[in-house]
């Protein structure tokens, strides 16, 4: 890239980052719930859809918002909520499989509302990272376009609509104390930093399935279950963390796809809605049935992205590491399995249509 051409994009990137805690701020005086999240994803998504945004907010930032906010939800997989998760590990996988069966059927109703292919409505629908739903559609002759954007709008509808819906059902108190994180330690914040460097470097070369949450996860998690005390990032590494989450989530949302696939868009904003409502009322007949708190269930098969909802529980107090137990679970049966299941589906849909 040319000198003057990669000045002008960094002064774009700050002037848009600035607004972006701006946002963040606004939002956190009128009290919505996750604000430095929430804000920079509404700003940045809002001068992406009306083409405002003309600079590409690199994926490569997403990186540090997913190994901070991973190596502080570890701290709380101390030896005793360890010993509670493994108890609790058949409502989990039944928790997860009625997730999948409610994705599925979301999945068929927009196939055939639609008339679109049942393997791109199964990729829209099912609750994955949307760079790994890019990837399947391409191998199986789908757009890409349309797929990215069902996962990033699914990812962006449960942040946004989740923590208000708690923060409406249980009245909406001060939880801004939930958020705080450990003060400025160099050597304690540092060998959590290293960890979870650690862990992303070492799962990203290993080629496993979301390496900058999962390792640094992974990597604090065995730190805290061990005992050894390391110190949480301070609240400002936290909510810096939110704001370059959620300013490339929301820059994500591109104009000429809402200007050219309207009506793909009102399905995927109608199919999204169905299925969170779906899987909320599941989980909250999951939670009376297993003695657990509504809010932890809701956040747990809420299918939303690992770090965002993990985020959620920490600013809302919700038990952090079962939630993050919850979305794991899921993450851990889903991603395996939705390859082949998408080539058994690519198959059938072959087979139904070649010429007898």
């Amino acid at each position: 890239m040319p000198v003057p051409l990669r000045i002008k994009t960094l002064l774009s990137l700050s002037i848009l980052y600035l607004a972006a805690t701006c946002a963040g701020w606004v939002f956190a005086r009128i009290g919505i719930p996750l604000p430095w999240m929430i804000g920079p994803l509404v700003l940045s998504a809002a001068l992406s859809i009306s083409g405002v945004l003309k600079v590409t907010v690199p994926v490569k930032t997403r990186p540090f918002g997913q190994m901070t906010i991973a190596a502080q939800v570890g701290l709380a997989f101390t030896p005793a909520a360890l010993a509670a998760l493994l108890s609790l590990a058949p409502v989990m996988i039944g928790t997860a499989l009625a997730s999948a069966a409610c994705a599925g059927m979301i999945a068929i109703i927009v196939a055939r509302t639609t008339g679109i292919r049942l393997s791109q409505a199964f990729l829209s629908t099912f609750p994955t990272s949307p760079v790994e739903a890019a990837i399947m559609a391409e191998r199986h002759g789908c757009d890409p376009a349309p797929i990215i954007l069902a996962q990033t709008t699914r990812i962006a509808a449960v942040v946004i609509l989740v923590p208000i819906a708690v923060f409406a059902l249980d009245g909406w108190p001060d939880r801004s104390g939930m958020i705080r994180g450990g003060g400025f330690d160099p050597i304690g914040n540092g060998f959590l930093a290293l960890l979870a460097i650690t862990g992303a470097l070492l799962f990203k070369r290993l080629r496993l399935s979301n390496p900058y949450f999962l390792g640094p996860l992974t990597f604090s998690a065995a730190a805290s279950a061990i005992g050894l005390h390391l110190t949480a990032f301070p609240v400002e590494i936290l909510s810096l963390a939110q704001i370059v989450l959620g300013t490339w989530l929301g820059s994500t949302f591109r104009h000429d796809l809402f200007a050219n696939q309207k009506r793909q868009l009102i399905a995927i904003m109608t199919s999204t809605l169905m299925l969170l409502g779906l899987i909320s009322g599941i989980a909250v007949a999951i939670a009376a049935l297993a003695g657990q708190p509504w809010e932890v269930l809701v956040l747990g098969a809420a299918p939303g992205g690992v770090t965002e909802m993990a985020l959620t529980a920490k600013y809302l107090g919700i038990d952090l590491a079962l939630v993050t137990a919850f979305q794991l679970t899921r993450i851990f049966i889903f991603m395996p399995n939705i390859p082949w299941f998408i080539r058994m589906i690519d198959a059938y849909e072959q087979r139904k249509n070649s010429p007898q």
